[in-house]
C-alpha cells in the first residue's frame, strides 16, 4: 500500500470510521439534530453545526492545495455562518460536508507519493509538505469530532 494510500485510510476513519481511537466524528453525529446542532451550550464555543462547516471549509482548502492553487480561508469561510437551522439545512450541511470529504480522501488517495516531501501552494514554512498537510487533515478532523462530542453531551435533546 501507497504511503497516500495509507494517509487517505486515516483521513476516512477520522470522519466515517474504523477509527482506532474510538467513534469517528459521523457516528458521533448519529442523534445530532438541528436544534442540538445550532445550541450553543457552551456560550464561548462554537456550535456543532459551526463545526462541521468548518471542517468542510477546511475539507476543501486541502483540496484547492491539492490542486495547485494556494488559499487561505476568511473568517467566513473559516467558520460560516449559520443562517437556516431546519432539519432540511443540517441534513443539506451534513450531506455536503460528506461529499467534500469523500472528494479528498479520493484525491489523496491518487496523490503520488512521489510528490509527498513537496511544498504546499502558497505555505513557505519548510516543513509545510503535503504530508504534513494530510497528516494535519486527520489531527484536525478528531480534534473537532472530540469537541463535538463534548457539545453533544452538553446540548439540547
Amino acid at each position: 500500500m501507497s504511503e497516500t494510500a495509507r494517509l487517505a485510510d486515516q483521513i476516512r476513519r477520522a470522519f466515517e470510521g474504523d477509527a482506532w481511537h474510538g467513534d469517528s466524528l459521523l457516528e458521533i453525529l448519529q442523534g445530532v439534530n438541528a436544534k442540538m446542532a445550532a445550541a450553543h451550550p457552551i456560550a464561548t464555543a462554537h456550535s456543532i453545526w459551526e463545526l462541521i462547516l468548518h471542517i468542510a471549509a477546511w475539507d476543501g482548502a486541502a483540496l484547492t492545495r491539492i490542486g495547485g492553487k494556494a488559499i487561505e480561508l476568511s473568517g467566513e469561510q473559516n467558520f460560516p455562518p449559520v443562517r437556516d437551522t431546519s432539519e432540511a439545512a443540517w441534513r443539506k450541511a451534513i450531506e455536503d460536508a460528506k461529499r467534500t470529504h469523500n472528494e479528498l480522501v479520493k484525491a489523496v488517495a491518487a496523490f503520488p507519493d512521489s510528490r509527498l516531501q513537496e511544498q504546499v501552494p502558497g505555505k513557505t514554512e519548510s516543513y509545510y509538505d503535503f504530508f504534513y498537510l494530510f497528516s494535519g487533515i486527520v489531527q484536525h478532523e478528531l480534534y473537532h469530532a472530540g469537541q463535538i462530542a463534548l457539545l453533544k453531551k452538553a446540548g439540547p435533546r
